[in-house]
């Protein structure tokens, strides 16, 4: 047999010539798609794909490339916030590994195959039927139960879409148990008739949900009369013609240790994440470092061959193969789908090799296959198997490793540890996040918070009760809130005179720490701000990303509490849906750089513990007056408005609440949402001033941004000393008792109970607002020459009254 890709001929016309099966569509149509003859009573054709690896060898980088460019379609249909929300499911066994590519291009959705593999101790989760098939019964086996339960879109994708069957019994399936408003159907090629096409869209609109189609290709193919009698006929006539013949094995057999990493899924059968994802991509240079070690000297033409099922993983270390060697690296897969061979260079399936089932399948022994190996000219195979198929049956002289052997010279063996979930000891999926308007006042869409919601509980306690609860021991400042503080006229007149004279100001720091971001960071990167004062920074930088560039970036709000770190259950969701990597914590300034510190800390605990790797733990402020961080908006102390105000300038949330008897082992921390609040909130008014100056700042921004890459931006923690000085000269002894700068100033004002603020002597407007609340409260302004920030508060350091702390508890003075 000579290459068995196209020889100049396409790779249908032999069926269609004896057939009178006609391909319709697309010009491209029959770059995709060849023609077989199935072994089967139910269908007389097969679409066979060129692009999708099972069938015929094909370069992993055309296989993935197709995948990953649908999979970017449908990251651009749905948008970012609802892409992120997502979950794809790919079909067995033909679309495992397209399925996977999908996922891979999308980038921040979980990923879950069905198969035909029954796992015990695994509960199925759903099932549906594929009619055509072979096999016709799938099972939807995920880890953790809870990842078909949210209302997020769910992306289906198979390599080809022919009636919709398939598709239809599916999202019925799994609609009765979960309904969604959107579901997008992914296919290499769409063939459906125009009868088709409109019963899915009967189906969709009976259901209440929109149903997208994204396809490489489209058509129809025209079946003639009596197709399936003529099918079966010439099967008959060609059966024992087609088959190859079993040569006696000459080839070698050789073991490759892949040093796959400990605990990470083979694949999607259980559920596979970003997170998994960013594991794989992190291992696989070296794992194919040992195959092309173990390739003989002089290899020109290679073969990955997966094992039916598993298909992505060998994809990935064929293409990570194929980028790092001289030969020239093709990939394929085993396959249960039995299919008519015929040597001719217009048939797509030239070679036929058979074999008996290694992996102890649940519907009993039977015969599996490799198409177009044979003949093909491949100097060496690499078989890639799960343990479970790492069988005898494997290695038997009839096995699939002999008949390879019986066609290369070389043959080597590189096993993938079979995942072995364990469903009962993971706790149940965290839910979605929280979005406005049932959580915040923010637009939906402009930021998710991965919190939950405490609004019903009464949480409040005086400021003074707190304060000394805190300082003796008898509550964390995270167990309660102090009770809001409602603003007088003159008070917010004065920050409606800030925001006026300063959103110019804030819209430059925005513009250049996005700009920073997007440069140095991520080109899409996740914005995850720092409950609370983080979140409206994040949604201004969410804003300018959108407005300049047209992308909209996911954002997230997590909790973060000094003392007791991020919270993790906020990593692991993140981690699920996207790629850590991407991930940027943002806050709205520096002061001393104690939460700087904290999130580092409890990044490294986070990865120790779970394993999971790629956060980056600095963080990106508007203002780092403290010199803590190398990404920021300027390093100014200066007066960001959205610090003057608590709850309504920051979408209507409280502080974020931790405290054991109301957020569990696997809860998100807690806030509150101050609905009551609504007539005296400006959250969005503070966004639309400063996003309405971003136009015409761009000039400054973009000369800034070239001058602070420029720079040597390395953290000098200058605050941090200056903050250790104070302590000591004024006879406090605790750094955490020293607040530096106007936001973290202001934030002692209206939530602690202030001792004296120290204020630089020519500090101007930007402290007009902290006088007032001084004034207000009796606390005395202190000026002072030589202060490396605008204004430091300084909170009480002996504050008693014989209070109970927040948790009710008599506090011991």
């Amino acid at each position: 047999m000579k290459n068995a890709v196209n020889d100049g001929v396409w790779s249908g016309t032999w069926v269609a010539r004896r057939l009178g099966v006609e391909l319709e569509g697309d010009e491209h149509l029959t770059d995709l798609l060849g023609l077989a003859l199935r072994r089967n009573p139910k269908r007389a054709h097969l679409l066979v794909s060129k692009v999708l690896g099972k069938h015929v060898p094909q370069s992993p980088a055309v296989v993935h490339g197709h995948g990953l460019r649908l999979g970017h379609r449908v990251r651009a249909l749905l948008g970012d916030a609802e892409a992120a929300r997502a979950v794809v499911l790919g079909y067995a066994e033909t679309a495992t590994g397209l399925g996977h590519s999908v996922a891979d291009g999308l980038a921040l959705a979980p990923y879950l195959h069905s198969t035909r593999r029954p796992v015990a101790g695994v509960t199925p989760a759903g099932g549906f039927e594929e009619s055509h098939s072979h096999a016709t019964s799938h099972l939807l086996l995920p880890e953790d139960p809870a990842l078909l339960a949210g209302d997020g879109p769910l992306v289906l994708v198979d390599d080809e879409f022919s009636t919709g069957n398939t598709v239809l019994n599916t999202i019925r399936e799994l609609h009765a148990r979960h309904p969604r408003r959107r579901y997008v159907v992914v296919a290499l090629v769409d063939m459906r008739s125009a009868e088709d096409a409109a019963r899915l869209d009967r189906f969709a609109e009976e259901i209440g949900a929109r149903v997208d189609l994204v396809a490489a290709a489209s058509g129809t193919v025209r079946l003639p009369e009596g197709v399936l009698e003529k099918g079966q006929a010439l099967v008959a006539e060609h059966e024992s013609a087609g088959a190859e013949p079993g040569p006696a094995p000459h080839g070698e057999v050789t073991r490759v240790e892949l040093g796959w990493p400990d605990g990470l899924p083979d694949g999607g059968r259980h559920g596979f994440t970003p997170a998994h994802r960013a594991r794989l991509e992190t291992a696989l240079a070296a794992m194919a470092a040992r195959i092309a070690q173990a390739l003989p000297a002089g290899s020109r033409r290679v073969l990955v061959l997966g094992f039916e099922e598993l298909m992505y993983a060998p994809l990935r270390l064929a293409a990570e193969l194929e980028r790092t060697v001289p030969a020239e690296v093709r990939y394929s897969t085993t396959t249960r789908s039995p299919v008519l061979a015929v040597d001719d260079p217009g048939y797509a399936i030239r070679t036929r090799l058979a074999f008996p089932a290694h992996d102890d399948p649940a519907d009993g022994p039977g015969e599996r296959y490799a198409y177009n190996v044979a003949g093909a000219g491949f100097d060496t195979v690499v078989a890639v198997v799960d343990s479970a198929a790492d069988t005898d049956r494997l290695h038997a002289p009839d096995g699939l490793l002999a008949r390879l052997a019986a066609h290369a010279p070389h043959v080597l063996l590189a096993v993938v540890p079979a995942h072995a979930p364990h469903p009962f000891e993971r706790p149940a999926m965290l839910p979605e996040p929280l979005r406005g308007p049932a959580f915040s006042s923010y637009a939906p869409d402009e930021v998710g918070w991965l919190l939950q919601d405490l609004s019903a509980v009464s949480l409040e306690a005086p400021t003074e009760e707190r304060e000394e609860a805190v300082q003796n021991g008898g509550a964390h400042y995270a167990e309660s809130l102090p009770v809001e503080y409602q603003p007088s006229e003159r008070y917010q007149a004065l920050f409606h005179a800030a925001l006026d004279t300063s959103a110019d100001r804030i819209a430059r720091a925005v513009g250049v720490v996005t700009e920073t971001v997007l440069t140095e960071r991520s080109s899409r990167p996740v914005l995850v701000s720092l409950a609370r004062a983080g979140t409206p920074v994040g949604v201004l930088m969410r804003r300018w990303a959108g407005q300049r560039y047209g992308v909209e970036l996911p954002h997230y709000a997590v909790s973060i509490v000094r003392g007791r770190g991020i919270d993790a259950n906020a990593l692991r969701w993140l981690a699920a849906h996207h790629d850590p990597r991407d991930v940027v914590f943002v806050d709205g300034w520096t002061g001393k750089g104690a939460i700087t510190r904290e999130l580092s800390f409890a990044i490294e605990e986070f990865e120790r513990a779970e394993g999971v790797t790629g956060f980056d733990p600095e963080i990106a402020v508007l203002a780092d007056p403290g010199s803590c961080v190398r990404t920021y908006g300027t390093r100014d102390d200066f007066l960001i408005p959205s610090a003057c105000l608590n709850s309504t300038v920051s979408g209507l949330i409280s502080r974020t609440v931790l405290r054991a008897d109301l957020v569990g082992p696997d809860d998100f921390h807690g806030a509150k949402f101050y609905r009551e609040l609504a007539d005296a909130d400006v959250s969005v008014a503070f966004l639309d001033a400063v996003s309405a100056r971003f136009p015409q700042v761009l000039d400054e921004v973009d000369a800034a941004v070239k001058e602070l890459l420029a720079e040597d931006r390395a953290p000098t923690w200058e605050g941090w000393r200056a903050v250790e000085r104070i302590s000591e000269e004024y006879g406090i002894h605790d750094v955490n008792l020293v607040k530096p700068g106007v936001g973290e100033t202001t934030r002692v004002l209206l939530r602690r109970v202030p001792w004296k603020i120290l204020a630089k002597a020519d500090a101007g407007a930007d402290l007009d607002h902290v006088r007032l609340l001084a004034e207000q409260r009796g606390v005395p302004v202190e000026e002072v020459d030589d202060l490396p920030y605008t204004c430091v508060g300084l909170i009480h350091p002996k504050y008693t009254r014989g209070a109970t702390g927040a948790d009710g508890r008599a506090v011991n003075v």
